[in-house]
């Protein structure tokens, strides 16, 4: 039995930080998702295709994929809070999207509508992006309800595009990955192996010079701003568009774990170190560049520039989660922890009404997160991703369970023996504490693995109350093989100390400058919350901290405040993703740090 994620819906979340996040996404954010898709004419272009309205194709051309994205969210949300009016609007949309799909399954609203005679002629017009969207949406509204239709028009689709490429047939690399993945979790579903098969073709096509169209023909952005400047097996070096880089290293994963080519298996981990040891901000965000969305040079990291879109962030969930699911380390979990608590997770606002594009680790005040963009791929990222996060939770196999990430829940592991059931509480992330307690009808014999976070230190644990010490770790992971039995219980103290991050000398900004971090929380100061200008706080090497916890508009929360002993001066840094979410004013991450007059490094 592989290695495998426990879906989400056997992962009921309760804890005082993401609870309340999941309620706002299913009242709040989903809702406003859908409304906007409605009124900026996104879903009646769907009408219009299937000749049910009158009227041009509004927006741009890739417009579909939102519609698609905030399906695949609204059926998580069904999976976890069934809503018989919800589900009855999906309904109608879905009706809308059978009915604008050709005959020979073809399915892209900006050509149908505009341009029958220009399909399939430049490959990023996203015509499988948006495709694999589609799929994407359908398999999980599959799941939600059992219900077929939209399976039907996806594998119509999917079909469409094997029929029309493919090995004696035409040429195609998609300008922006998402189809590959998609095509696998096809496969996944149906158990037809031509969609992995078309998608590890697509893969290949990549880095031959098959690609054309505009963006190919650009002197700035090229081949390497679609993943196509070399074959993919042969990446070692993270360039170009950096959303598309995750959707591609996504695929590549998942295509791996089906044909175990030990060829993709080196080029992920070559690339993972590209990115995670010299291109990823402390928060996870990648991509420092607005002018390509993307990569510049190792160590470029500029923080008030930082463009980090959201898209990306979420990405680098999905690709780190399949990256554990293949080589099982916890090196994986923390980047897609730091990810998931600071990059993804200030994308969108506390009201969970509006969202930023892009986030930067410094602000002057002026950069406030919107309701919607014409370019809305980030809300609708957020939309699918924020109801699916119980995903991330457990692995497992055949005798074999991982914890991942700490979040007050109570989860449903099959294994052969018989169900297990366990009981996490904690208020993680601001507390160190995590107790685990074990249901099963009978003794079972399986070997418990509990992730240590890399930024943990220390650590106390205890089995049934009784201190364990002689534990053995193994990628990261403690790992207890016992014959454990209902009532089985473990605590767990992770030492939760405030850090001071530094970054790498190579990045020239933030020499002589440090970060807060503590947990698997980034902190800021924001404006707000100090007397000092921003721009006028620094730490010094006595400086000292004190948490100021239960803060209300943070469910809680927990507050940091530095006290600089010799001066006395104190300054409040909050999580970074809850950033401009009070009154607008400047922000910092990395802060000075001073001796005397002299910044350190410089």
């Amino acid at each position: 039995m592989q290695k495998q994620a426990l879906p989400f819906t056997q992962v009921k979340i309760t804890d005082p930080f993401w609870q309340p996040r999941l309620q706002t996404f299913k009242d709040i954010t989903l809702q406003a998702c859908i409304e906007k898709c409605e009124s900026t004419g996104r879903i009646a272009n769907f009408s219009k295709a299937a000749g049910h309205e009158s009227g041009e194709f509004e927006g741009i051309f890739f417009n579909d994929s939102d519609v698609y994205k905030v399906l695949e969210g609204a059926s998580y949300s069904l999976m976890n809070h069934p809503d018989e009016q919800l589900e009855q609007k999906v309904d109608q949309i879905v009706d809308e999207i059978a009915a604008a799909q050709q005959e020979d399954g073809y399915l892209l609203c900006y050509f149908i509508l505009n341009h029958q005679d220009q399909r399939w002629t430049d490959m990023d017009k996203h015509e499988m992006y948006c495709g694999g969207h589609l799929i994407e949406a359908a398999v999980a509204y599959y799941q939600a309800t059992g219900k077929s239709k939209l399976l039907d028009v996806a594998c119509k689709l999917a079909d469409h595009y094997d029929h029309t490429f493919g090995p004696g047939k035409r040429n195609w690399v998609p300008g922006h990955p998402e189809i590959e993945l998609a095509l696998v979790r096809l496969y996944q579903l149906t158990e037809e192996d031509r969609y992995w098969k078309l998608a590890y073709w697509l893969l290949e096509q990549r880095g031959h010079g098959y690609g054309e169209g505009a963006i190919w023909d650009r002197e700035d952005w090229g081949p390497a701003y679609c993943q196509d400047d070399k074959p993919v097996r042969e990446i070692t070096e993270v360039k170009g568009h950096a959303v598309r880089a995750m959707y591609l290293y996504t695929a590549m994963a998942d295509v791996a774990k089906v044909t175990k080519d030990s060829d993709y298996l080196r080029s992920m981990d070559a690339v993972w170190h590209s990115i995670v040891d010299r291109n990823m901000y402390i928060t996870g965000g990648i991509g420092p560049s607005r002018h390509n969305e993307g990569f510049t040079e190792d160590y470029d990291l500029p923080n008030e520039s930082a463009y980090c879109e959201t898209c990306a962030s979420v990405g680098m969930v999905f690709w780190n989660h399949r990256m554990h699911l293949l080589h099982g380390d916890s090196k994986y979990i923390d980047v897609l922890e730091r990810a998931m608590y600071n990059g993804a997770l200030a994308g969108y606002s506390l009201s969970g009404d509006t969202f930023f594009y892009e986030n930067p680790l410094e602000s002057d005040g002026s950069h406030h997160r919107v309701a919607w963009f014409d370019t809305s791929c980030c809300p609708t990222q957020i939309s699918r991703f924020i109801p699916s996060i119980g995903q991330y939770v457990y692995t497992y196999a055949e005798k074999e369970v991982w914890v991942n990430l700490f979040m007050e829940s109570k989860s449903t592991i099959p294994l052969p023996e018989g169900s297990l059931r366990l009981h996490q509480k904690t208020s993680y992330p601001w507390d160190e504490k995590v107790e685990i307690s074990i249901e099963t009808q009978q003794p079972c014999d399986i070997s418990l693995n509990i992730r240590v976070p890399g930024w943990c230190r220390t650590l106390k644990l205890f089995y049934n109350d009784q201190l364990v010490d002689d534990y053995v770790m193994e990628k990261g992971y403690i790992s207890l093989n016992r014959h454990w039995q209902n009532g089985d219980k473990l605590t767990i103290y992770f030492d939760m100390p405030v850090e001071t991050m530094k970054a790498h000398p190579l990045v020239k900004e933030n020499v002589g400058k440090i970060a807060l971090q503590r947990g698997p929380l980034v902190y800021c100061v924001e404006q707000t919350d100090n007397q000092l200008p921003v721009e006028n706080i620094a730490v010094q090497e006595d400086t000292s901290y004190v948490l100021e916890d239960k803060l209300e508009w943070l469910n809680g929360g927990v507050l940091l405040k530095g006290i600089n002993k010799n001066s006395g001066v104190s300054f409040s840094a909050i999580p970074y993703y809850a950033w401009d979410n009070r009154e607008a004013g400047s922000m910092k991450v990395w802060l000075p740090c001073v001796e005397g007059e002299k910044l350190y490094g410089r």
